[in-house]
């Protein structure tokens, strides 16, 4: 009978049970879309990568429980940790990955996993209809990204005591709903990122908000390298560099699970 290797690991994270979960399977061939769907929705963590080996660098793909997506920052992190871990890569080799946004890199450095992302930007736009009841909070600005949308709210406080009506957030017409506010303790600014219309409520760390989010805060706060916390309950760091038209995301990843998944 046929396995996969299946991993679980915490990325944006260097504590065991924090940052944000995903799944990463290593493939030998391609395997049909709808399989890995479903491989998905039986992980029901907020993404599971499946990594396939190219002649140059790596096939990647991301999948939440209902639907593959275009960019995902934290299982990308997880991929590259993986591959790293177990002898698939050399350890000082930067990793190429060919994804639905085109080529994504992934470098060690000294403390942390750095990946090279696009620079997403957030364009000033009107409010959809019921976008503040939906949040149960006013927003300050209003933007929206290739993906998703993006909220700044008054504080920091106002963004960690987010408790939003996820019914009606889901029939927003976009991907998520980035939740921001600048910072007043060790981080730059915080934010929160809610997806339910993709089956993911509360994403614990997004690396790919943060491709939004960098260039966002860079115009206001006048910085390129910044660090952000995401405010979930389980929390992270992402640290971001913002280099024109690519930002650098920076942070950790552990291995908590390590098995095999049978294919039938």
């Amino acid at each position: 009978m046929a396995t996969v290797p299946c991993f679980h690991v915490d990325a944006f994270t260097a504590r065991a049970f924090r940052g944000n979960p995903a799944a990463v399977c290593l493939l030998t061939a391609s395997r049909p879309t709808r399989w890995m769907q479903a491989v998905a929705a039986e992980m029901n963590l907020s993404e599971t990568a499946f990594v396939r080996p190219l002649a140059r660098g790596f096939s990647l793909r991301w999948f939440t429980p209902k639907v593959e997506v275009d960019l995902c920052g934290h299982a990308t992190l997880a991929a590259a940790h993986v591959l790293w871990q177990e002898g698939i890569a050399p350890k000082h080799a930067e990793l190429g990955f060919e994804t639905r946004s085109g080529r994504l890199s992934a470098v060690r450095t000294r403390s942390a996993i750095e990946l090279d992302f696009p620079a997403l930007a957030a364009r000033p736009c009107k409010a959809p209809s019921g976008l503040a009841q939906a949040l149960g909070a006013t927003p300050r600005a209003v933007a929206m990204s290739r993906h998703d949308l993006l909220v700044e709210l008054a504080s920091e406080r106002a963004v960690r005591e987010l408790q939003p009506d996820l019914a009606r957030l889901r029939r927003l017409r976009v991907r998520g709903v980035i939740t921001t506010a600048c910072a007043r303790r060790r981080w730059d600014f915080v934010s929160r990122f809610f997806a339910p219309a993709v089956g993911v409520d509360e994403d614990p760390v997004t690396g790919s908000a943060h491709s939004v989010l960098a260039p966002y805060w860079s115009e206001r706060l006048g910085k390129t390298s910044m660090l952000g916390y995401q405010a979930s309950p389980r929390g992270g760091e992402v640290a971001v560099k913002l280099r024109g038209d690519r930002v650098a995301l920076g942070g950790e990843a552990l291995t908590v699970v390590r098995g095999e998944l049978v294919v039938r």
